[in-house]
C-alpha cells in the first residue's frame, strides 16, 4: 500500500482475520497487518503515541464492546484521527448500514465476498486504490508514494 505504515484491521472474527492476512500475503502487500478485535481496542491502539498511524483502516461493523458505527463516531470527532482513511469491510449489505457508514465519513464500503478468490480481488482493489491515492500527511502536505511499494 502506501509507505511502510501498517494496515489496521478492526474485526472480531478470527476466520475473517486469517483470510485477510492470507490475502495480504498472497498479494505480496508489504505493509504489516495489525489486528484489533473491536473499536475500543482499535482506539487504544490509535491513541498510543508509540504506534505508527495506519495507512488505511479496514473496519468490520458488527463487533462486541464498541461496534464499527460507534468507532466511526468517535474517530471522526477526534482531530488527531479524523483524516485516517477507513474502508468498511463487512458481511452486511443492508442499505441503511451503507448510508450510515458514508454519513460517518468512510472512504469506501465493501461487502466481504464469501468466495476466497473474490475476497483476494477485493483486497487487490483496496491495495491498488490506496497505493495510488494521495493522502494528507500529519503536517498537511500530500504524502508521496513509496516507490518500493509492490503492486498486486
Amino acid at each position: 500500500m502506501r509507505n511502510y505504515k501498517p494496515i489496521l484491521l478492526v474485526d472480531d472474527d478470527d476466520v475473517d482475520a486469517i483470510i485477510t492476512q492470507r490475502a495480504v500475503n498472497e498479494l505480496k502487500i508489504t505493509n504489516e497487518l495489525v489486528r484489533k478485535v473491536d473499536g475500543e481496542d482499535a482506539l487504544n491502539y490509535l491513541r498510543d503515541e508509540g504506534n505508527p498511524k495506519p495507512c488505511v483502516i479496514l473496519l468490520d461493523l458488527n463487533m462486541p464492546r464498541m461496534n464499527g458505527f460507534e468507532f466511526l463516531k468517535v474517530i471522526k470527532n477526534d482531530s488527531e484521527l479524523k483524516r485516517l482513511p477507513i474502508v468498511v469491510l463487512t458481511t452486511s449489505d443492508v442499505d441503511q448500514n451503507i448510508l450510515d457508514s458514508f454519513d460517518l465519513g468512510v472512504a469506501g464500503y465493501i461487502v466481504k465476498p464469501v468466495d476466497y478468490k473474490q475476497f483476494v480481488e477485493a483486497m487487490k482493489t483496496i491495495n491498488m486504490y490506496w497505493t495510488l491515492s494521495q493522502l494528507p500527511t500529519e503536517t498537511g502536505n500530500s504524502a508521496a508514494l513509496n516507490p518500493q511499494t509492490q503492486n498486486a
